[in-house]
C-alpha cells in the first residue's frame, strides 16, 4: 500500500511507503518564515535524532494448518457416521463409512475374472487367439479407467496418489504381458512357434489383467470407509468458497504455521446448499461419487496469508515481525512473523501484481491488556509488517523530502538563504524519515512550503 504524496514541487513527487512511526515526534524551533509580507508561507524544523519505524500494510486472512474435505469414492449411502461435529480427531480415525453396491459388485465381478483367467488357457485354438487378446486389453482399458476415476474421486491426497501409482504401475505391467502375448500370436500365425507359447503368453496376460483388475476395485472398497487425513476438528460437509481478502478458501488452501497444504487435499464444495439449509449428510442419506461428507481442519497453529504489492515486496524478508487487526475483534492486536514469502506473484482483487506473503500468527491482546480471543481460519486481518527500524537516526520530517534532478533533496537555511542539499533517505517514516547523509542534526530543514523555495532564497 503506498504513502499518501506529501507537497513537493510540481512533477517531482516521490511515492514512498504507507508507514507508521513508533515514536513521538519532537519538531525543534518550528518557525513560519517568508520573505516578506506577502512572500511563501514556509515552516521550518531542525534534523534531529528519534526512532523512527518503516511499515507496509496488507490485507491477509487467517489460515488454518491444514484442511481436509473426505468426499464418497463411490455411488451408495452413508450407512455409519463415527464422528460428531466440532469432534477432534486423529489422522487414520474412522470417520464414516459409505455403503457402495455398485463398488461391491464389481469387485465380485473382478473376483469371478480372477478365478476364470486362473482356469483359462486350454481348448484355445490359433484362430481365436487374435479376438481373444482384444478382449483382455478391452477388459485391461476398462477396468484401468475406473480405476483411475475412482481414484480421483478420494479427497485423501496419500490414499489417493497412492492407488494412481499403483493403476500406473499396474498398466505397465499390463503393456509388457500383452506385448510379450501379441509377439507370441504374431508367432504362430507366420508358423515359427507352436500353439502352446502363445496360449501361455496370452493366458499370464489375462491373469495379470484379471489380478489388476481385482486388486484396484478391492482398493476402492477398502477406500468407502472414510478416515480422517490429518488429525484436527471435524465439521460437516465441505469448505466453501468466498470472502476475505484472499476469497476466504484460498486461505485455507495456503500453508501456514510450518505445516504444508497442498491444494488438492481439499474438495471445494462450490457454492453449497440454498440459504438456511445445512450441508450435513444424514445417515443413509445419499452420496454420489466424489460428493464431500466430512471436512477435518487443522487449527494446531494459525498463520496469516497476506498479499503484497509488487512495489514494496522487496522489503519484506523472512523473520520480518507485524502486528495484526482483525475486522472480527475490535481493539485486538495480535502478534506475527513472516515465515515465506513466494517467488511468483499472483494478481490481486483490484487487478495489481502482488505477492503472498505468510506468516505465523502469535498471541493477542485487547485494549485491557487482557487475552484476545482465538481467530477462526478464514477471517480478514491487516497486517502490519515492520520492514526497517532505525533507533537513533537523523530524521527529518517527511514534507521536507522532494525529489530534484533524479536524487532526494532537501532545503537547508544556512545564514538565512536556503541552499539545495541532496540527501540519501533511510528508513521512511510516515512522519519522519532518516537522512544517511546530507544533513547534520540540528540543520534547519524547510518543511513546509518546499515547493515555493528557490536556491539561494533569503528565509527568516
Amino acid at each position: 500500500m503506498r504513502r499518501p504524496q506529501s507537497s513537493r514541487p510540481a512533477g517531482t513527487t516521490r511515492p514512498r511507503l504507507l508507514v507508521a512511526l513508533t515514536a513521538v515526534v519532537v519538531l525543534t524551533a518550528t518557525t513560519a518564515a517568508s520573505c516578506g509580507d506577502e512572500g511563501p508561507d514556509l515552516a521550518l524544523a531542525s534534523a534531529a535524532r528519534n526512532p523512527v519505524t518503516e511499515v507496509i500494510d496488507a490485507p491477509a486472512t487467517v489460515t488454518a494448518r491444514a484442511a481436509a474435505t473426505v468426499t464418497a469414492p463411490a455411488d451408495g449411502t452413508l450407512s455409519s457416521l463415527r464422528v460428531q461435529p466440532g469432534q477432534r480427531v486423529k489422522r487414520g480415525q474412522v470417520l464414516a463409512v459409505v455403503d457402495s453396491p455398485s463398488a461391491q459388485q464389481r469387485l465380485r465381478q473382478a473376483k469371478e475374472a480372477l478365478s476364470a483367467a486362473k482356469r483359462a488357457g486350454r481348448g484355445v485354438g490359433a484362430g481365436n487367439l487374435t479376438s481373444s487378446r482384444r478382449g483382455t486389453d478391452k477388459a485391461a482399458n476398462e477396468a484401468f479407467d475406473a480405476a483411475r476415476k475412482a481414484a480421483d474421486k478420494i479427497s485423501d491426497p496419500q490414499l489417493r496418489d497412492a492407488l494412481l501409482t499403483q493403476v500406473t504401475s499396474a498398466q505397465k505391467q499390463y503393456t509388457a504381458a500383452a506385448r510379450s502375448a501379441d509377439q507370441a500370436v504374431r508367432a504362430v500365425q507366420r508358423g515359427i512357434n507352436g500353439l502352446s507359447s502363445a496360449v501361455g503368453a496370452l493366458s499370464a496376460a489375462q491373469r495379470l489383467q484379471a489380478q489388476q483388475a481385482y486388486d484396484l476395485a478391492k482398493a476402492t472398497v477398502d477406500a468407502l470407509t472414510l478416515r480422517a487425513p490429518i488429525a484436527g476438528v471435524v465439521q460437516p460437509g465441505g469448505t466453501r468458497a468466498g470472502g476475505g481478502a484472499n476469497a476466504g478458501l484460498a486461505g485455507l488452501l495456503e500453508q501456514a504455521g510450518g505445516a504444508g497444504l497442498d491444494p488438492s487435499v481439499l474438495t471445494p464444495n462450490q457454492g453449497g446448499p440454498p440459504a438456511g439449509v445445512d450441508d450435513a449428510v444424514a445417515v443413509g442419506g445419499l452420496v454420489t461419487a466424489g460428493a464431500p461428507v466430512l471436512t477435518v481442519v487443522d487449527t494446531g497453529q494459525l498463520g496469516l496469508l497476506a498479499e503484497v504489492d509488487e512495489t514494496d515486496v522487496l522489503l519484506v524478508k523472512a523473520g520480518v515481525p507485524a502486528t495484526v487487526e482483525l475486522d472480527a475483534v475490535t481493539g485486538a492486536s495480535y502478534d506475527a512473523t513472516v515465515r515465506s514469502v513466494d517467488v511468483l506473484p499472483t494478481n490481486s482483487a483490484q487487478g495489481g501484481v502482488t505477492y503472498r506473503v505468510r506468516l505465523a500468527l502469535g498471541a493477542g491482546k485487547l485494549a485491557e491488556d487482557e487475552p484476545a480471543p482465538t481467530p477462526r481460519p478464514g477471517m480478514n486481518a491487516i497486517v502490519r509488517l515492520r520492514v526497517r527500524e532505525a533507533v537513533d537516526a537523523v530524521t527529518v520530517p517527511a514534507s521536507a523530502v522532494f525529489s530534484a534532478d533524479g536524487r532526494d533533496a532537501v532545503w537547508v537555511v544556512r545564514d538565512g538563504k536556503a541552499g539545495r542539499a541532496s540527501v540519501t533517505v533511510g528508513v521512511q517514516g510516515s512522519d519522519l524519515v532518516q537522512i544517511l547523509d546530507g544533513v547534520q542534526p540540528g540543520d534547519r530543514i524547510v518543511v513546509r512550503g518546499a515547493d515555493q523555495v528557490r536556491d539561494g532564497q533569503e528565509v527568516r
